[in-house]
């Protein structure tokens, strides 16, 4: 099993995937997998050929849930899809479906299920809200999910071909390679929904109503993280990347995701088309490589469960063909730290969370499995650091563990983003803690910017926090990440070495103090349990004192 190491973005260790058998036999074809949220803990599985099946209990309901294969076409990427349940499904027994009619038509439809009976949908109170016609057989989409805010959400595919021969994705009158928002509350009266007054197109003649954002290929999995309402777009490539796209809660929609402009952030076929900066670029791409990357991303979820602590707020994905998984989650400086794992299962074609968030993964060739954490990597990152000397840069950094590290590269950049080789130490595959010294020869006027690439026995390589070391012309950097605390750790990232630390409360009223010891760089310190809401954070240095705001949750 290949895995990613540690970045030291906190002090604790990383989780190790697993996948293990849940569901082995007695499915068809499984695409999806979700919970109808009513406290019942059943399962739902979608299976392509257009029956829903439910696991409760232990074991598969021999009757199907519903069953609508007569009114769907089948074959590639075509059938039933996708599940969603109505947020009040508790109440109103109302759930929705994806799939591609008899001509091979994006069809949403509305079920119902039978009163006295919640293992058995009623076939006849079938609704159908919206049809989109499409040229091609493949390309269809095929996720819907609800928001936090209660409306239905669904991504839609390009239209299928190669390449958005028909530029759907960027023709703001098709509904084709589109986010798609609509507000379902209309129970009664056709079409059964109604356009959210707050669309972000509803005044612009040129975009349709209907639309949340432009510019998809083929976002086959996405989800709302359901603790923090972030929606995480996973959007299929054409020919050379597969990408995960962001968009944190709150923000509006009215985006452009830049297919068929850009694949990843590679220019694709640009006619007509804006700067590359007009357009959201993912947070994540990989190449069709088979052995570090793949060929079809399947997008999953932020995983929220209590079994494993270790593996909260972390996003996880995976490949349909090569195997491969990620686990992506934020660096704690507004950026993003992706470990890859290989040797899962292949073939995974969705996530689903249970009403309890445990994770599962479902194999188009009849499995599903459940996403389990089986060892926690020793290697931890506890502290990087740098200053300058006459003539040079000195680094440190301090870690618990080096038993599966094979080296350490450093890297430098003068503006962040480009980074250069500066050379390597091997790692000392000791169990216990080790410090390390790097001294790089370098005149530093202004500002340098440092990070380590962690490369383990097997190959695979994770980055650290990025530091910097400031010369003489410009001002030192003091930060705290992140500022919303929810585990009494603070990071620090600073150029300047810190004697103290102190913190008030929203009334002015010192609630702690902590002696520093002139600790410099990126490091960890634990901090009281605190009460929650806002408090100030000082940083003392020699010279200065940095006062930063924290939330504590």
């Amino acid at each position: 099993m290949l895995y990613l190491l540690s970045t030291g973005i906190s002090a604790t260790a990383q989780p190790v995937l697993g996948f293990s058998g849940f569901i082995t036999t007695g499915l068809s074809s499984p695409v999806d997998i979700t919970n109808a949220g009513d406290g019942t803990n059943r399962l739902f599985i979608v299976q392509q050929t257009g029956q829903i099946r439910i696991y409760s209990g232990g074991s598969l309901l021999p009757t199907p849930f519903l069953n609508i294969s007569t009114i769907i076409s089948t074959g590639g990427e075509r059938g039933l899809l996708s599940l969603a349940f109505h947020p009040d499904y508790e109440n109103n027994r109302y759930f929705f479906v994806y799939y591609t009619n008899l001509s091979g038509a994006i069809t949403i439809a509305r079920y119902q299920t039978q009163a006295g009976n919640p293992n058995q949908a009623d076939a006849a109170s079938g609704v159908v809200l919206l049809t989109i016609p499409k040229p091609f057989s493949n390309h269809n989409g095929g996720d819907l999910n609800f928001g936090p805010e209660g409306y239905l959400y669904f991504g839609t595919g390009d239209g299928g071909s190669g390449g958005d021969p028909n530029n759907y994705s960027q023709n703001g009158l098709s509904l084709l390679g589109k986010m798609i928002r609509m507000d379902v509350s209309n129970f009664s009266t056709p079409p059964y929904y109604f356009i959210p007054a707050d669309n972000p197109y509803t005044s612009d003649p040129l975009v349709d109503d209907h639309i949340w954002a432009l510019g998809l290929r083929n976002p086959w999995r996405w989800s709302f993280d359901r603790t923090t309402g972030d929606m995480w777009i996973a959007d299929v490539g054409q020919g050379s990347w597969e990408e995960v796209n962001f968009r944190s809660a709150g923000t509006t929609g009215g985006v452009n995701y830049g297919w068929r402009c850009y694949e990843g952030n590679v220019a694709y076929n640009t006619a007509g088309c804006l700067p590359q900066s007009s357009y959201i670029s993912p947070i994540f791409v990989y190449p069709h490589v088979f052995a570090t990357g793949g060929f079809s991303i399947t997008g999953g979820f932020v995983y929220r469960g209590a079994e494993y602590p270790s593996l909260q707020g972390y996003y996880i994905c995976a490949d349909y063909v090569s195997g491969n998984v990620w686990l992506i989650n934020p660096n704690g400086s507004g950026g993003w730290v992706t470990r890859r794992q290989a040797g899962l299962p292949g073939n995974i074609a969705a996530f689903g969370e249970a009403e309890d968030g445990t994770l599962y993964a479902v194999s188009l060739s009849g499995s599903v499995y459940k996403v389990d954490v089986t060892a926690i990597l020793p290697h931890t990152l506890l502290s990087f650091s740098g200053k300058s000397q006459s003539g040079y840069n000195e680094l440190q950094w301090n870690v618990t563990s080096t038993e599966q590290t094979r080296r350490y590269l450093v890297e430098y950049s003068m503006n962040g983003t480009t980074w250069q080789y500066a050379g390597e130490l091997p790692a000392g595959n000791q169990p216990n803690g080790q410090l390390y010294t790097f001294r790089h020869t370098i005149n530093n006027i202004g500002k340098i910017y440092y990070r380590l690439q962690i490369e383990s026995l097997t190959g695979d390589l994770s980055y650290s926090p990025i530091i910097s070391i400031s010369g003489n012309k410009e001002r030192s950097v003091i930060k705290i990440f992140p500022t919303v605390i929810t585990d009494r750790q603070l990071r620090i990232n600073t150029d300047e070495p810190l004697t103290q630390l102190k913190i008030t409360d929203s009334q002015g009223r010192m609630v702690f103090t902590s002696s520093l010891g002139g600790q410099q760089g990126y490091f960890v310190t634990t901090i009281p349990a605190l009460g929650k809401g806002m408090y100030w954070v000082q940083l003392v240095t020699a010279s200065r004192v940095e006062t930063q705001k924290i939330l504590v949750q």
